[in-house]
């Protein structure tokens, strides 16, 4: 009898861990597709020679537009760019590792995630705090794995002056 009971318990489990993925809400079942590690460098490359606005010790930030792409690959000890992003606004973030496997933990919002080379992971994220926010490895990458520390500056948006009827602002 017990024999009986473990196995159909252990059947329940067994079938609980693909309902899980589905309807459990914590996997981030975005967009996966494979990508050569030179081809996300170049698409990094050039959306941040489209929106790079600055530099914070030749780390090369950019501010894309509300509801593009936002590229973010992470290679020895490094993530590069800097994202300067809206609050509110929606984005696509695209994670790539060059080298090795790296840990994608972004502080101090509880988000963590396996960045795999090879692999273009597509996020849908829509910040929702103004704030400088920090991403940590958290994923052993070599010896300067303690350096490897990127970060997403998000921003109010842009205040436009709204007028009133009578004329008033």
């Amino acid at each position: 009898m017990w024999v009986g009971i473990a196995f159909a318990w252990c059947m329940v489990l067994f079938a609980m861990m693909p309902l899980w993925h589905w309807k459990g809400g914590q996997n981030p079942s975005g967009i996966r597709r494979k990508v050569e590690p030179a081809a996300f460098m170049a698409r990094t490359q050039e959306f941040i020679r489209e929106y790079r606005v600055g530099d914070d010790r030749g780390m090369p930030i950019v501010e894309p537009p509300p509801g593009s792409d936002i590229y973010l690959m992470g290679m020895a000890f490094q993530w590069t760019p800097i994202l300067k992003l809206q609050k509110g606004a929606s984005y696509t973030l695209h994670l790539s590792a060059l080298d090795v496997n790296h840990g994608f933990s972004l502080f101090p919002v509880n988000v963590n995630f396996q960045v795999v080379p090879g692999y273009d992971y597509g996020l849908r994220i829509t910040p929702n705090s103004s704030g400088d926010y920090r991403i940590i490895c958290n994923e052993f990458c070599g010896i300067g794995h303690h350096l490897m520390v990127g970060r997403v500056i998000v921003v109010d948006p842009p205040v436009t002056a709204m007028t009133t009827p009578g004329g008033g602002e």
